[in-house]
């Protein structure tokens, strides 16, 4: 079975030239986004396009009858009710997050964005623990628990608001696209597999009793309850998931490398409208 895997891992190799570069080479962030969307469209024609922003449940029937289901009572809500009270809920000093978030909290379709002076991919978590830093209080811990709940009620207050990433034409930029797209498109871990293998080559296909959910789309619907996780939970805690299945090496929340991968990821998904806090499998 191994040696199955890494045959189909080198076979789709030579099919990333149609969708991006050589390992060695630039991409152009646009026409790399363009042909990813192109391809997995393709796959799906009879599913519109802002449907992906529901993930594996725009093109499972099954699941979907399911998962509609759920959402007449959906298991996140706790979360939104718990992260409303956060947002409201002044710091030590008296100020709170809206003194940090002037726009309010429906802003998770700013983020994630290139920072220029910080030289780094900004995410909204990264925003809420620097938010909280600079006003005295610590900072919460990544991937689960109150910034989870905190992250949930403003995506609810987000949701509608369409996808639009950004990639300046700064060298610092560029070179974060570059390393979320060299991430996306690399085999790792023991399977040999990348994240492009499953959610772009083998989308729709089944794994185990599950469907691999296409890769435009992954980005609208965060955080998100899992049944497995009893929880909500963020993009990231699902990224390392993914590391996990594929025993590949996991990084931490908010590390520069799930950044990256967020930057392409997100940017990937423009002009889809963001829905989260969502369910997912």
């Amino acid at each position: 079975m191994k040696s199955m895997i890494s045959l189909g891992a080198a076979a789709f190799s030579i099919g990333l030239l149609s969708v991006g570069a050589h390992a060695d080479q630039a991409v152009d962030p646009e026409s790399t986004a363009e042909r990813i969307r192109k391809s997995i469209v393709d796959t799906f024609p009879n599913v519109p396009v802002e449907e992906f922003s529901n993930g594996v449940y725009a093109i499972d029937k099954t699941a979907r009858a399911e998962w509609e289901m759920i959402n007449e009572f959906p298991p996140y809500e706790p979360g939104i009710e718990a992260g409303q009270a956060l947002w409201e809920t002044a710091f030590a000093n008296g100020s709170g997050y809206a003194d940090c978030f002037t726009g309010g909290p429906g802003v998770v379709n700013e983020y994630p964005r290139w920072d220029e002076e910080r030289n780094t991919v900004w995410t909204l978590p990264l925003a809420i623990n620097d938010c909280r830093e600079r006003n005295g209080e610590k900072p919460l811990p990544y991937g689960r628990g109150a910034i989870a709940e905190l992250l949930a009620y403003m995506a609810y207050e987000s949701r509608g608001k369409i996808t639009d990433v950004r990639v300046p034409s700064s060298d610092g930029a560029k070179a974060a696209y570059q390393a979320g797209w060299e991430f996306f498109t690399a085999p790792i871990g023991q399977l040999g597999m990348s994240c492009m293998h499953c959610h772009v080559q083998y989308a729709g296909r089944q794994l185990r009793s599950d469907i691999i959910s296409p890769a435009l789309g992954h980005s609208t619907g965060w955080p998100a309850y899992r049944p497995g996780w009893g929880e909500l939970g963020t993009l990231h805690r699902r990224f390392a998931g993914c590391n996990e299945m594929t025993r590949a090496r996991v990084y931490p929340a908010q590390s520069e490398v799930y950044r990256n991968l967020e930057y392409f990821l997100t940017h990937l998904s423009n002009g889809l409208p963001y829905n989260g806090p969502s369910s997912r499998k």
